[in-house]
């Protein structure tokens, strides 16, 4: 099975593509290239989709995808400002056929192994390469490439980082399953906060119950419901951090018939209750508010 396939195409008198781009938001849809991709968000929050993962993005995102990793960023809510990104793609022969298998680039190889299950970087280290890679879009070919290598050759050399998928998701979808993939992500996108039917999301994909049960857990490894529920937990941590409502209230506005319910979820998902998140993300805003 196959997903959306994009080709990635270098820009002229360079091995690997360069670019930041700006735009009102992210619209690429779910997608695949063999070509190994390091994102860096510069403006806008949402969800990113990564193989059967998914979790929520803010600014200095830095994320590591390995080749055929299927994946797309996904603006929500209102946007302050523009969707803006830096993107960089190179394919397995940057340096000349196996090239990462030289003793120089050992711990270049062990990074770009680990991003078969897609990299996310913790912030300090985004921050610490966010001037790195605003400069190298604009370099020469030379001094661009050997600053690429730099940066790998950095984020190879530190721990700050966790997988975001399962090992060996690199999904082969056909192009209707493909399609399907992105009218769920879209209608759960938008309808996340109501009362959501198996029966209404599979007829938006033009199949019946059981057959989109079966669909759902091959394709995302977990039932549509976990996924459901694991995307307004997603939500609910976003109104958490961002808006000063009861908890009671984001519980509705998420989607949760029953306060307890939503309780058991959060703690399933994120590991303490609503509250104590919110507590422990306003303590570190005044950690970063008091270094500043």
């Amino acid at each position: 099975m196959k997903a959306s396939y994009e080709k990635i195409i270098p820009l002229e008198a360079n091995s690997f593509k360069a670019y930041a781009y700006e735009k009102p938001e992210f619209d690429a849809p779910w997608h695949y290239h063999p070509e190994y991709e390091l994102t860096y968000i510069v403006s806008s929050h949402g969800v990113r989709y990564t193989g059967n993962h998914f979790e929520n993005f803010t600014p200095d995102d830095l994320v590591l995808l390995g080749p055929n990793v299927p994946h797309c960023w996904k603006n929500t809510g209102a946007q302050l400002q523009k969707a803006s990104a830096i993107v960089f793609h190179w394919d397995n022969n940057l340096l000349g056929t196996g090239w990462t298998e030289k003793p120089e680039f050992d711990r270049i190889s062990r990074l770009l192994k680990s991003s078969e299950q897609g990299l996310k970087f913790d912030l300090q280290v985004a921050l610490g390469i966010k001037d790195k890679l605003q400069r190298l879009v604009t370099m020469p070919s030379f001094q661009k490439l050997i600053l690429l290598l730099e940066i790998l050759q950095e984020l190879s050399l530190t721990n700050m980082s966790h997988h975001l998928c399962e090992r060996g998701f690199q999904q082969q979808l056909d192009m209707l399953d493909h399609e399907r993939i992105n009218i769920i992500y879209q209608y759960v996108r938008t309808k996340y906060a109501e009362k959501i039917t198996l029966a209404e999301i599979a007829n938006e994909v033009h199949m019946g119950r059981e057959s989109f049960s079966r669909f759902f857990s091959k394709i995302m490894n977990k039932p549509f419901f976990s996924f459901l529920n694991e995307y307004r937990i997603n939500a609910a941590c976003k109104l958490l951090i961002e808006a000063d409502l009861p908890v009671v209230e984001i519980c509705d506005a998420c989607g949760f018939d029953s306060l307890p319910f939503f309780h058991r979820q959060f703690k399933r998902y994120k590991g303490n209750t609503p509250h104590q998140y919110r507590g422990a993300f306003r303590v570190l805003g005044r950690e970063i508010g008091n270094k500043e």
